[in-house]
């Protein structure tokens, strides 16, 4: 095949080729960088929460009546009672949060009382000594807490946490070394300094927006109840099969204990898996927008190639006629138009490959995303030569198929 015919009739039609590399690269810069951030928010969605999800659920109350602090720790008890009863859970705690659940409490964490930037941040679960087998995570160094340490104080009243169980990324954050069982730690915001009497396995933080990643695995959880919030979180697990009957005998347990409280109205009692679903939406969201963004914008250069093609071969039926009749072959033919779409898609590629770096240095100057791999311009790059070839290949069969006489009488 000869470049220097295709080039010519390039030149001859600049504003269509122009348009079409361009749309090329247009279309690789885009979808680059679309399938790097799905990647990255379809990477994110499957993190691991360190918690069992099966089996679990939430049921989210708020007070009615004005109980004071100790008649709030007294219902507090008396309700996680009345649920470790029912034959269809397995066990059952209080929580000011948990992981997945986009908002708690977050404090720094110091490793003097002095110190005066923070070493890191970290979630902070108020929870109890059911709190850990409740969200099925094991302990893998230390104990837990028991029933004596659990304290039911308000954050007014509130002066220290003696002890304290931490995350294994957390520990390893604090002390690279192994040897944080034992050791103390500032995570109130006094000078009060907190031993760590155990290291869970894996537990997500309550932190869900993208800037919390540095911390989305630091916890610290306190043997303490809060009771001066006017709401509380029960998380229930359920006995293997029997979810569906925990989640209907359980808001009836809890009303039978004290009728004054409310539940959420979207959220009131929910299945964990409902948790993740809403903790991750606007990750799935943006991810199947860009789904379609790209789908369109490929079914669009597609449809551009495709219609270009015909058109420049509805101009150009004389000239194929002459080139059947010099003993131009239908491959030949065929040929041509491959090849000269294949010339204007690796310019629109090359193009777009800078355009794409540009974007994604653009996007890490003002909104701190990862780098742009270099595998994702590979496989776009690539996707859209089979694209672009693909596209073509119908109009250029087209071309093959006419005939000497045929373009001469119509000319």
């Amino acid at each position: 095949m000869q470049i220097k015919p295709i080039l010519a009739a390039m030149r001859r039609h600049k504003a269509g080729t122009i348009l079409i590399g361009f749309q090329i690269a247009l279309t690789l810069a885009i979808v680059c960088n679309a399938l790097f951030i799905i990647h990255g928010r379809m990477a994110r969605v499957s993190r691991p929460s360190g918690v069992n999800e099966t089996n679990l659920f939430v049921i989210s109350n708020v007070w009615a009546g004005n109980l004071s602090d100790h008649e709030t720790a007294v219902q507090i008890q008396a309700d996680l009672d009345a649920l470790l009863q029912l034959g269809s859970v397995e066990d059952a705690t209080a929580l000011n949060s948990f992981p997945l659940h986009g908002s708690g409490w977050d404090n720094i964490i110091r490793m003097k009382p002095d110190q005066i930037h923070m070493t890191t941040d970290s979630s902070i679960y108020l929870s109890d000594d059911h709190t850990l087998n409740t969200l099925g995570v094991k302990l893998i160094a230390g104990r837990n807490f028991t029933a004596n340490e659990v304290q039911a104080l308000s954050i007014q009243t509130m002066a220290s946490w003696p002890v304290i169980i931490v995350s294994k990324d957390l520990a390893t954050l604090l002390f690279p070394k192994g040897d944080a069982l034992g050791k103390q730690i500032y995570a109130t915001n006094n000078n009060t300094p907190s031993t760590i009497i155990g290291i869970s396995d894996t537990l997500q933080s309550h932190m869900m927006d993208s800037d919390d990643n540095a911390f989305a695995y630091n916890a610290v959880l306190v043997p303490m109840r809060e009771v001066g919030s006017g709401y509380i979180h029960y998380l229930i697990r359920a006995r293997p099969g029997q979810l569906a009957a925990a989640m209907r005998e359980a808001p009836k347990a809890l009303i039978a204990q004290n009728r004054m409280r409310i539940f959420y109205a979207n959220d009131g009692e929910v299945t964990f898996a409902k948790v993740r679903a809403k903790a991750y939406e606007r990750d799935y969201g943006m991810a199947v927008l860009l789904v379609i963004v790209s789908a369109v914008l490929l079914a669009i250069t597609a449809a551009g190639i495709v219609g270009l093609t015909s058109f420049w071969v509805g101009q150009r039926r004389r000239q194929i006629g002459v080139r059947r009749a010099l003993g131009a072959t239908q491959g030949d033919i065929l040929s041509y138009f491959m090849t000269e779409n294949l010339l204007i898609a690796v310019g629109g590629i090359v193009v777009g490959t800078l355009l794409a770096i540009g974007i994604n240095l653009w996007m890490v100057t003002h909104y701190g995303v990862a780098y742009l791999s270099g595998s994702y311009l590979l496989v776009a790059a690539i996707a859209l030569l089979l694209l672009g070839q693909g596209a073509v290949f119908a109009p250029a069969l087209r071309a093959s198929r006419v005939s000497p006489i045929e373009a001469t009488r119509t000319a």
